[in-house]
C-alpha cells in the first residue's frame, strides 16, 4: 500500500502488547510518549478483508485508557456533551469523517461512516475524542478530556498540528 499506514516491527509489537492482541488492520503511530511508547494509532479505513474500520484514531496508551474509562464511568460522556457547543462538536464529527474518507483508496461499499467514535452527532466515546484531539484535530470534547488527564510528555506536544499528514 502507498498510504503510509505501515507500522514498524517495533510499533506492531508494542501495540500488540498494549491491546493484548494483534491489530486487525494496518496502522501507524501518530502520537507517542517521550520514551517512544505508542499513544494514538491511525488505522486504515478498511481491514484487510475490506470490512470498514470506523475507528480512525485509536487511543492505545494503557494509562490514558484507564483514566478516560474512569471519567466515562462517572458520567463523563453526558457531562462533556452538555458542556460543548453542538455546532463545534458537529464540525469535529464532520472533519473526522472527511479525514477518514480521504484515506480511502477505493470506492467499494460499504465504506466506513460516522464521525468520532462512529457516531454522527453527540458523544459516544471519550477515548475516541481524546485520540482525535491528541492527533491534532479541533475536537472540543477531546480538549476537555485532555484537561482532566495528564497528557504531558507526548510527542509532539498536544495538539501542535495535524499528525495525519506526516
Amino acid at each position: 500500500m502507498t498510504d503510509g499506514l505501515v507500522a514498524t516491527d517495533e510499533d506492531l509489537a508494542a501495540v500488540t502488547r498494549q491491546l493484548g492482541r494483534t491489530p486487525a488492520g494496518r496502522f501507524r503511530v501518530v502520537v507517542r510518549r517521550l520514551d517512544g511508547t505508542p499513544v494514538v494509532i491511525l488505522n486504515a479505513p478498511r481491514l484487510e478483508d475490506g470490512t470498514p474500520m470506523p475507528t480512525m484514531l485509536w487511543l492505545v496508551d494503557a494509562e490514558l485508557v484507564r483514566k478516560v474509562a474512569r471519567i466515562e464511568s462517572n458520567g463523563g460522556v453526558h457531562r462533556f456533551e452538555q458542556l460543548v457547543d453542538a455546532d463545534a462538536l458537529g464540525r469535529a464529527h464532520d472533519d473526522y469523517a472527511s479525514r477518514r474518507t480521504a484515506l480511502l483508496t477505493d470506492d467499494r461499499l460499504p465504506a466506513p461512516s460516522g464521525g468520532v467514535g462512529g457516531t454522527r452527532r453527540g458523544v459516544k466515546c471519550l477515548h475516541a475524542h481524546l485520540a482525535n484531539f491528541l492527533a491534532g484535530a479541533d475536537d472540543p470534547v477531546g480538549r476537555l478530556v485532555a484537561d482532566e488527564v495528564d497528557v504531558d510528555g507526548l510527542v509532539p506536544a498536544a495538539p501542535s498540528r495535524d499528525r495525519l499528514t506526516e
